[in-house]
């Protein structure tokens, strides 16, 4: 896909869509560095994301995310895969305009079911998931909505399919915004 020319994909979405499994695939097909920012984070913290948060707070964890981000931002050839809050500080924006920002889109119900055993989030650790999940659903939605690309999916898809119709996606937003610099 050259009419990328080595612009950064950043993946943002809720919890549990399927960024990092999408991202591997989309850095492979691509022939791009793939990074997940809080695999990053927890190396460069040396503890996990849950740690952090619970020795931390989420603040320190949002300022680590932006500082990772903005180090990702200065590259070209990545796929990056952002944690589900990172769409929320007007900084990180800053750095995800570096590049073509895909929305992966699952319905909440999906996400409950997918991350209904996984203890390591640590935002959904106490109360019921599913009004959690829809909580931060609320409160993200309009930014995610910010993205260049959204791509809708469902559970019964294998992230394969995701990908390669994310790929498509972004092969139409590049071909009108060539179209429209052309005019």
């Amino acid at each position: 896909m050259d009419l990328l020319r080595g612009v950064n994909l950043y993946l943002v979405g809720m919890m549990g869509v399927g960024k990092t499994t999408v991202g591997r695939i989309l850095a492979r097909e691509l022939n791009y560095r793939f990074f997940d920012t809080d695999a990053v984070i927890a190396q460069v913290a040396n503890e996990s994301i849950a740690d952090i948060f619970a020795n931390q707070g989420e603040e320190a964890f949002r300022e680590l995310e932006t500082q990772v981000l903005g180090q990702l931002s200065a590259y070209t050839n990545l796929v990056v895969a952002t944690g589900g809050g990172t769409i929320l500080r007007l900084t990180n924006w800053s750095y995800l305009h570096h590049g073509i920002v895909v929305w992966l889109d699952v319905p909440v119900d999906q996400l409950c079911d997918r991350l209904r055993e996984d203890t390591t989030r640590p935002l959904l650790r106490d109360g019921e998931i599913k009004s959690k999940l829809e909580t931060l659903w609320k409160q993200r939605e309009r930014f995610y909505a910010q993205a260049d690309v959204r791509v809708s999916a469902n559970i019964t898809e294998t992230p394969e399919v995701v990908a390669a119709r994310a790929i498509e996606q972004i092969q139409k937003v590049l071909k009108s915004k060539i179209g429209n610099d052309i005019n």
